[in-house]
């Protein structure tokens, strides 16, 4: 996993085991990612990333679909991209201001330290 986010230019995942992975092989190899980092009512979506050989067949929206069944019960996931916009608002993220996050989702690492300010912010509710 940690090789696939380096490639993809993400940053590395926690190791306080709050995120929860689902994870695409093909043939042994691992071809996709992603994570929902658990964070009390709300989560952050993280980590969704495809092996370059593997992209354009819809994994990416699939790994997306699974990681919102992980997020089962939480109120809306979050998300911080430089690149993806139009990627999650196709599968209805919507852009929000960060200082409309939750405070327990801005003090997240991702969203304190390791996006810039620059990166898009987006939120999908989920009940």
């Amino acid at each position: 996993v940690a090789a696939l986010l380096c490639a993809s230019s993400l940053p590395a995942l926690p190791a306080d085991g709050r995120v929860r992975l689902v994870v695409a092989r093909q043939d042994g190899r691992l071809i996709g990612v992603a994570g929902v980092e658990d964070l009390g009512s709300w989560g952050l979506l993280r980590s969704v990333a495809v092996d370059a050989a593997s992209r354009g067949i819809g994994l990416g929206s699939t790994l997306v679909a699974a990681a919102e069944d992980l997020a089962d019960g939480l109120d809306a996931l979050y998300l911080l991209t430089t690149t993806a916009a139009p990627f999650f608002e196709a599968r209805g993220y919507v852009r929000t201001k960060r200082a409309a996050v939750p405070p327990a989702v801005r003090a997240s690492a991702e969203f304190a330290a390791l996006c810039p300010d620059s990166a898009a912010c987006l939120v999908k509710r989920l009940r």
